[in-house]
């Protein structure tokens, strides 16, 4: 990707998904967490714990280049993105508990994404020690990920009227703007994206279906509420991979380390759009046996 596109472009452009990540949150976002915090739990402990060990199996069986299973591994560590909450709220999610969730893995990340790639680092890439994120990267990290959500934040805290006004077309912005940077991403290293293709195709849309399914049956399995655990499954499921791009190509100055989140970020969408509308289909399904077993029920009283 040109120099100017990876120091400035890409940068500026997930300032701005996370400001308007921001421009959505309130302190209560936070605070409501305790309200919930079995579903909460649940969706962290599927989030930190069992997707970097589904990555890491996921990497092992596909014998992925040293470098792609690192870019697999951050992409694992990276948090929900934006566009979880907008196919939350198509899918009659609880938006709420997703915005409470984004917000509180996009604190956890600045700690976790520079843990696990580390440890993927230290696997795969052992010796590699300028890819490794010490504490000025790690600085960069917090600066790229909260920094704009803070500002999002305060703008919203000091003129709520306008934070409102403003938060659809940041929305809309936000999505655009993931867009273009997954595509500019694709297509500055085609040559390179086409010679892995075959390996990154198969793998990501794997993890991604993967992601969603350990997101939506793992709370359901522990008694978690249907519309919680829709939420749950589109957060854990559809990753922020603008950071994970950003993050590989500007903190860590390696084009080929953000080439499975653009290939995911790419084929996310149509994983995550599927498997929605297999959730709704299923669950009409359910609903309508419960429906016509409660008819019959009442009928023979």
């Amino acid at each position: 990707m040109g120099s100017a596109l990876t120091t400035i472009g890409l940068p500026v452009a997930l300032g701005i998904i996370m400001l308007g990540l921001g421009l959505s949150l309130r302190v209560g976002d936070f605070t409501r967490i305790a309200k919930h915090p079995r579903a909460v739990f649940i969706a962290l402990v599927c989030q930190l714990l069992i997707l970097p060990a589904l990555c890491f199996g996921l990497v092992l069986a596909f014998n992925l280049s040293p470098v792609l299973a690192v870019g697999m591994m951050m992409l694992a560590a990276s948090p929900g993105g934006t566009t979880a909450n907008l196919y939350s709220h198509l899918f009659r999610g609880d938006v709420a508990l997703n915005i409470s969730l984004t917000a509180l893995n996009s604190v956890i990340a600045v700690f976790t994404l520079p843990l696990i790639t580390n440890l993927a680092i230290a696997h795969f890439m052992p010796g590699e020690e300028t890819l490794g994120l010490q504490l000025s990267k790690t600085i960069e990290v917090f600066a790229i990920v909260l920094l704009p959500v803070a500002l999002g934040m305060f703008v919203r805290w000091q003129w709520p009227t306008f934070a409102d006004r403003m938060d659809k077309p940041v929305r809309v912005a936000s999505v655009v703007i993931l867009i273009v940077v997954i595509a500019g991403a694709i297509v500055s290293n085609l040559d390179m994206l086409l010679e892995n293709l075959g390996q990154l195709a198969l793998i990501t849309v794997l993890f991604c279906l993967l992601s969603l399914s350990v997101g939506f049956f793992v709370p359901r399995l522990l008694r978690v509420g249907r519309t919680q655990a829709i939420a749950s499954s589109f957060e854990i499921g559809i990753h922020n991979a603008t950071l994970a791009i950003v993050i590989a190509q500007t903190v860590l100055g390696n084009t080929e380390l953000s080439l499975p989140a653009a290939v995911y970020g790419v084929l996310m969408f149509f994983v995550a759009l599927a498997f929605g509308f297999g959730l709704r289909a299923a669950y009409r399904r359910v609903d309508a046996a419960e429906g016509a077993a409660n008819s019959a029920a009442a009928s023979s009283v």
